[in-house]
């Protein structure tokens, strides 16, 4: 427990025999439930989980390869079935420093908000770690998804560093979120959808060991794809939802 909430991580992970068992074996004290998703792995993922004595690991299989998405969606389905107040998401391939988790769901346990992210955007001490093609690509992506989600404090939309709470997921279609790794910002425009309170957490940008599975070209042309479609059917939606009630509700001010 984490200030009387109950914590549950999820970690998708692919062929990560290398990186994922010290994600595990590095969660803080204070998480109760960690998920691992084996995404269909090729490699000793499996193995190399079934060597980890950890009474708070559940690992999940997927019999064929689902997608990144795919594999987070199956985490937080578990997180909810088993009350987790709080779920957070921790990749398999290490990038996401445990030693910070504090503060990425502390947001969300406090109340403050129902959906935190990290942001390796302010500050050249915090991205000066990232790829000059990744930076340029997140930056611009940054402001695609301003303007299709509402949200125009957050940045870092495709960072997968988060926290969500129970009382956002009961709200979300889960089965509705994109599969793929248009995850993030496909779940963002979800959020803004039905009035979910957003917060950036501060966080800097950390690569070591992990080999990107991403195909660059592809996501970005996909990713761009999805986030039009999200805009256009979050207007709809709230358009819908203004004539159903007969006037307009206003949109939820992001913390």
């Amino acid at each position: 427990m984490y200030r009387a909430k109950s914590i549950g991580v999820v970690v998708p992970a692919y062929n990560e025999e290398d990186l994922v068992g010290d994600v595990v074996r590095t969660m803080p004290e204070f998480v109760d439930r960690v998920y691992v998703v084996n995404d269909a792995s090729t490699d000793g993922t499996r193995s190399v989980l079934a060597t980890i004595d950890d009474a708070r690991l559940a690992v999940i299989d997927h019999e064929k390869r689902s997608g990144a998405g795919s594999a987070m969606i199956s985490g937080y389905k578990r997180a909810y079935e088993e009350r987790m107040d709080v779920v957070a998401i921790m990749a398999g391939d290490g990038q996401m420093d445990p030693a910070i988790l504090d503060k990425i769901i502390d947001p969300v346990v406090d109340g403050e908000a129902d959906y935190s992210k990290g942001n390796r955007l302010t500050g050249w001490c915090n991205c000066r770690a990232m790829p000059s093609w990744r930076l340029f690509g997140n930056t611009l992506l940054t402001y695609i998804v301003k303007i299709a989600s509402g949200y125009w404090h957050i940045r870092d939309p495709l960072n997968g560093y988060t926290a969500i709470s129970r009382g956002a997921l009961t709200r979300l279609d889960l089965d509705r979120i994109e599969p793929g790794y248009a995850f993030e910002t496909d779940l963002l425009i979800k959020l803004a959808a039905v009035s979910a309170r957003t917060v950036n957490v501060i966080m800097p940008a950390r690569y070591g060991r992990e080999k990107s599975k991403i195909g660059y070209a592809h996501f970005m042309l996909y990713t761009s794809w999805v986030i039009l479609r999200d805009y256009v059917w979050r207007l709809w939606v709230r358009h819908a939802r203004g004539w159903q009630v007969g006037t307009w509700e206003e949109e939820t001010e992001a913390y």
